[in-house]
């Protein structure tokens, strides 16, 4: 069996909908890829429509919803691409993407990790590349002598080298949603590894479809967890904690300027979701502080 030069793996969960304007998508690009579909349980019949329209699809139906870092590594461990392109099923891959993946990739054997250029619905730029990662300001000792100078990448449409990622272990499964594209950029770059940006292949990226149907707090508090396993895997106790006392005052202050300034606010349930959010961030940073089992630290 002919390896491909691409493996195309996609998360789905309870996306439906969207997912044949992916896959078509990637169809009529005219390069030859695998393309791996992991379902994490989703109740909107994808993978019947899947194994109806989309027979050269392989898919892994999971009876659990097991995350997008685990749903992305059972993809792995089953592709057979050099390169593997991790990507969102709310997304439309332009014309000439996968093309101009892998001339990038070919040209560059040092780059590990690349994303590509990511617009919104109406075509305008959205940002799929960062240059700091979350605490960057109080863990600079942490961070510094790192390759290149890409921190991380949006996970919505992300290529790797598929050895790079068995190396490595794939994605981190302890971050079941939210900040497992920011661990790994910094994984990689742990090694050695430097993060590339290809602007000539582009994606629409529709953003946040699996969740949504999730409450917007819900949302807030997984990244919040997220966040704080980031600090707990890469940075010093000492760290982590004047991190977390800062963000604590921050929302302190922000909850007494919001208490102060509610009785004038025009748009007060705007100004009461903010309160809301400033509560919850209050609780979890304080939370860490402390060792409170919500927030929980890694196991280094």
């Amino acid at each position: 069996m002919t390896t491909p030069a691409l493996s195309v793996i996609i998360v789905n969960y309870n996306t439906a909908d969207l997912l044949p304007g992916c896959l078509d998508s990637i169809g009529r690009q005219g390069v030859s890829c695998e393309i791996i579909v992991v379902d994490n349980a989703s109740r909107d019949q994808s993978v019947d429509l899947l194994h109806e329209r989309y027979p050269g699809v392989t898919v892994i139906a999971n009876r659990t919803n097991e995350g997008f870092s685990r749903a992305n590594n059972q993809g792995l461990r089953r592709c057979r691409g050099e390169l593997v392109f991790f990507l969102n099923p709310d997304t439309i891959v332009q014309p000439g993407c996968l093309a101009a993946m892998l001339d990038f990739m070919l040209a560059r054997p040092e780059v590990a990790l690349a994303g590509t250029a990511l617009f919104d619905p109406d075509f305008s730029p959205h940002p799929s590349v960062e240059y700091t990662y979350p605490g960057h300001r109080y863990a600079r000792q942490e961070l510094s002598g790192l390759p290149g100078d890409i921190a991380w990448i949006l996970g919505a449409a992300l290529v790797s080298r598929r050895d790079r990622m068995e190396r490595v272990g794939g994605f981190d499964e302890r971050f079941f949603l939210y900040g497992e594209d920011v661990d790994l950029g910094l994984v990689m770059r742990k090694r050695g590894w430097r993060l590339g940006s290809i602007p000539g292949a582009g994606v629409v990226h529709l953003e946040g479809q699996s969740e949504r149907n999730s409450a917007p707090m819900e949302v807030f508090k997984k990244k919040l967890r997220a966040e704080l396993l980031f600090y707990d895997k890469h940075y010093s106790e000492n760290t982590v904690r004047r991190i977390c006392r800062a963000y604590e005052w921050q929302a302190r202050w922000r909850l007494f300027s919001l208490r102060l300034t509610l009785p004038w606010c025009r748009d007060r349930e705007t100004a009461g979701l903010k309160r809301d959010r400033y509560r919850v961030a209050l609780e979890f940073y304080n939370g860490r502080k402390s060792g409170c089992p919500e927030t929980g630290r890694l196991t280094r």
